[in-house]
């Protein structure tokens, strides 16, 4: 567990542990997380989002005061003025505080884990119950996951983890008692939570993933991960504000 941009500035880079060439870098009103190879990509990503190529994930600060009328545009606007190519990139808006970016990781003989939690709640919500909802909505303030899996999966097997890393972010929320403001019910996310995930699929990994369930090896490290990123990013807020 790490929050590696906590004390840098305005700048920092991690190396990841469990995947070599795999880096997090912190730069002008964002974080990088760029694999040393194009990944078999899944996301939700407002910018660059589905199944689709990845090399790179940017995830974006913007102030909660942020006017979305048009945050694909406003992204691939980000990204030509800081150099990043517009292929094989995913893009998130955040309105988090960088620094409390949290890291978990985790490798073993099959697979190797990667995940970045940028996590607030301002907007908790919970799913399953009727409350205010609308056509179409995006505000910052969310729960960003950034995954990466240095192994080989099916595409259900990346589903599979997506569910997996969505259950997990809900436990995380139920067990710090993170509320719903609306229904003061327990919250299951926010109302504009993304996740992206960028599997390697190297071909020298003998195990081919089918699934990714809680009941998997590879599910249950995702959880854990998921669980921690973004448990340790939101008590690293609330110190802040404390």
């Amino acid at each position: 567990m790490a929050t590696p941009f906590l004390k840098t500035g305005e700048s920092g880079s991690y190396e990841s542990a469990v995947w070599p060439g795999l880096k997090l870098t912190r730069g002008d009103r964002h974080i990088l997380l760029e694999a040393p190879a194009v990944m078999d990509g899944l996301g939700s990503s407002v910018y660059g989002g589905g199944m689709t190529p990845l090399r790179r994930i940017v995830n974006i600060y913007v102030d909660r005061f942020y006017r979305c009328d048009d945050p694909e545009r406003d992204i691939a606007d980000s990204l030509r003025a800081w150099g990043y190519p517009s292929m094989d990139t995913a893009g998130l808006l955040t309105a988090v505080q960088l620094p409390h970016a949290s890291v978990a990781e985790e490798r073993c003989d099959d697979y190797g884990v990667f995940c970045c939690a940028t996590a607030g709640v301002s907007n908790a919500a919970r799913a399953g119950v009727k409350r205010t909802t609308f056509p179409a909505s995006w505000t910052p303030g969310t729960i960003n996951l950034m995954l990466a899996v240095d192994g080989r999966m099916t595409p259900g097997a990346m589903v599979n983890a997506i569910i997996t890393a969505t259950e997990a972010k809900a436990a995380a929320l139920s067990d710090l008692g993170v509320r719903d403001a609306e229904t003061g019910l327990s919250a299951t996310g926010t109302t504009t939570d993304a996740v992206v995930l960028g599997v390697s699929q190297r071909p020298d990994w003998p195990l081919l993933h089918s699934y990714a369930g809680t009941a998997t090896d590879l599910g249950g490290t995702v959880g854990r991960l998921v669980y921690a990123a973004v448990s340790e990013s939101l008590r690293v807020a609330a110190e802040a504000r404390a």
